[in-house]
Order: structure tokens, then sequence, then C-alpha cells
């Protein structure tokens, strides 16, 4: 069985994110939605809430998806997992910079490792996290771009 994780904030979990397992599934039999705590992201901001909203979001794809948090360096938790896979999907230009860097950086650490990157399908590439966090604390409508479960969360806060 080939397993992927597929690491990252997830706050809120996006129509692209859940585009992006979809597909991994295509190549993989399993994909570990692995979301991390950072230093840049705010560490303290709702793992749990986070790794339910996942779940809820995610649950259509069954026993082929796992979500869980993890706090530690991202080469320990994929080798934690019995995979050497990680896959990043990539809106822009920018995001490839990023991703390259930690790429780099990931296989400086485990030269084992191996990214697949997808591209974002283009009706998801304006979305991120960010933009659904300013809609959603602004009043509009995000049930264009989330799960209805991340919807209802926005809609309590």
């Amino acid at each position: 069985m080939t397993i992927v994780v597929y690491p990252g904030s997830f706050n809120p979990i996006t129509n692209g994110h859940r585009d992006i397992v979809e597909r991994a599934l295509r190549l993989f039999d399993r994909v570990v939605v692995a979301i991390g705590t950072s230093a840049d992201k705010d560490p303290a901001s709702f793992l749990s809430g986070r790794i339910s909203l996942c779940r809820q979001a995610l649950a259509e794809f069954g026993d082929r998806v796992e979500v869980e948090g993890f706090n530690n360096l991202l080469v320990d938790y994929v080798r934690s997992k019995g995979t050497r896979f990680v896959v990043r999907g990539l809106r822009t230009m920018s995001d490839f910079d990023y991703e390259f860097q930690m790429i780099e950086m990931n296989q400086t650490l485990d030269s084992d490792m191996e990214y697949v990157l997808l591209p974002t399908s283009r009706q998801w590439s304006f979305l991120s996290s960010t933009r659904v966090r300013e809609i959603a604390g602004l009043g509009g409508d995000i049930s264009e771009f989330v799960h209805p479960a991340v919807v209802e969360h926005f809609s309590k806060l």
C-alpha cells in the first residue's frame, strides 16, 4: 500500500485542499492529511478544531484518508507513517518558490523523501485559507469555497 502525506495548516480546509486530496488518491492508496503547527502560523490556534473540520470535510473518502496533527519535523513525521512521499498543491509561482525551498531542505535532511507537486485545479487557483478567513470574518458567504462544516464553524464565531 502506498501512502502519501499531505502536510499543511489547513486553517481552514478549502475545496482546493479537498481537490488535492481527491487527486492524490488517484496516485496513492492512502492520503494522510497532516496538520502541522508552525511558529509562523500561530501554533496554538485550534489544532483540534482544524483536525475535526478536516475529518468532516474529507469523510466522503472513507478510510483512504487519515487526518491527524503533528508537531515535529516533517521528515520524521513522514517516516513515522511508513512512507517517503509528500504531496503539495501549487497555485502560483510564489508557491513553487516556497515549496522548492522546503523540498531542498527536507531532502537534505532525508534524501529518500520524494515530493509530488500537483498544480491546483483552475477553478481553485485563486483560493486560499487566508482569503476564506478574511471573507468569513467580514460576514461574507464562503459556502462556494469550503465544505458545509467549515461554513457552520465560521457562522458560530
